[in-house]
């Protein structure tokens, strides 16, 4: 029978139903047998990426779209090690807080319940599949997971596991749809199901991202760009930024929690930059450095404002030497996207100025870029970093998939 995805998010909005009432423990043994089923389906899922990775190569998909898209032994362990941690999470269903004693004599509080629908739209990250899946499961929703056509064969391979999950525990399949259809006409028809999905989560590239943004009738948590920025401060330990440097921008370069600019304060430049220097020829980093920058390296190009705005997702970076403190916070507020920022400092007071004064979603002090990351933040995994501000802000969890809904205990009070 031909996949409609209007019948699918009618059939997840009922399945969503019964996920709302999984206790904590149906749901800590449902994630767990995900991710044992993952595990032990190793080699299928691998020989599925595989076709991917042949098909991404003949279609000329650049370096970063093929590392998102690789699965390994060691990243299949990764994923699955991610869901065992979700597992073990306190449920964030049903916890109330902010319980209080009215005038009236009532009791207020706020108890956390599900979004209901979610729907994923992504491209070229197989991992999206089990890591949105375990965690809208978790917070107690359905999900519709619409990945791109580069990642077909993985995802499905993935979704396999989590329909053999569903079946041993008498779920409703629906809970959990996996679109087998990548056209883009299925994209556009999901984009209009408000009645039957609560919220869009798009993760790709920013012209999908403004894509779904602009065209979605249902609320869209925007993942834009990672413009990460580090700066060295004048008080800098010139060893530890620099280990900074080469793990945020060499470690993986095709993440968006990758660095892409650099700003080195002025009264530490000539020593630190031929360190840089150092660092980025062994790495083969294309530079795009201001023009007090470029004596420090041998081919670099001079940076144009579009530089400054750039997400490279690969081994390439903008660099400027900055007057100051004020300036480098000048600079991330003029071209941040809102992901991550960090400082380089031995400077307490200083570290301290830099976290209150920037606003982006992580903000951190001598520690690397590549820690804003929902697993390493304590999330277990994340569903994408949001880059707006509503409802949720950076790496987002499962609590970041529910909302509020008052509750009112009395003993026969009525307002006067």
């Amino acid at each position: 029978m031909e996949f409609s995805i209007a019948q699918a998010a009618k059939a997840a909005r009922i399945a969503s139903r019964q996920v709302a009432k999984l206790s904590a423990t149906q749901k800590e043994t449902l994630l767990k047998d995900i991710a044992e089923r993952m595990l032990a389906q190793t080699e299928t899922i691998i020989l599925a990426n595989e076709k991917d990775l042949a098909a991404g190569r003949d279609n000329n998909l650049d370096d970063a779209m093929l590392d998102r898209l690789l699965l390994t032994p060691q990243r299949i362990q990764g994923i699955a090690n991610a869901v065992f941690d979700i597992a073990a999470q306190a449920d964030p269903v049903g916890s109330i807080d902010h319980m209080q004693q009215m005038p009236s004599g009532i009791q207020v509080g706020r108890m956390r319940i599900p979004l209901g629908v979610i729907a994923m739209i992504y491209e070229s990250r197989p991992n999206v599949t089990i890591d949105a899946a375990a965690l809208c499961l978790k917070a107690g929703n359905a999900v519709v997971l619409r990945g791109g056509k580069e990642a077909l064969h993985s995802n499905l391979a993935l979704a396999a596991c989590i329909s053999y999950a569903l079946e041993k525990h008498e779920i409703d399949p629906a809970a959990v749809v996996v679109v087998p259809n990548p056209d883009r006409a299925v994209m556009n028809e999901l984009m209009t199901l408000n009645e039957d999905i609560d919220l869009i989560i798009p993760r790709g590239g920013e012209g999908l991202i403004r894509f779904v943004s602009e065209n979605s009738r249902i609320p869209v948590i925007q993942h834009y760009k990672g413009v990460c920025h580090l700066y060295v401060d004048d008080a800098a330990d010139e060893n530890k930024a620099l280990n900074l440097l080469k793990n945020g921008k060499t470690q993986r370069t095709g993440v968006c929690n990758s660095l892409e600019t650099l700003l080195v304060h002025q009264d530490i430049a000539p020593t630190f930059m031929p360190k840089v220097k150092a660092l980025f020829n062994e790495h083969k980093v294309k530079v795009h450095g201001c023009e007090r920058s470029l004596q420090y390296f041998d081919n670099a190009s001079l940076a144009t404002e579009d530089d400054w705005h750039a997400e490279y997702l690969a081994m390439e970076i903008a660099v400027r030497i900055v007057d100051d403190f004020d300036a480098a916070i000048e600079h991330i507020e003029t071209y941040s996207s809102g992901h991550t920022e960090v400082i380089a400092t031995q400077d307490f007071s200083r570290a301290q100025q830099f976290i209150r004064t920037l606003n982006s979603a992580v903000v951190m002090a001598n520690a690397s870029s590549r820690f804003s990351d929902g697993g390493e933040l304590g999330l277990g995994a994340e569903i994408g970093i949001s880059t707006s501000k509503l409802h949720a802000y950076g790496p987002m969890g499962a609590e970041s998939l529910t909302t509020q809904k008052f509750i009112v205990l009395g003993d026969g009070e009525v307002r006067g």
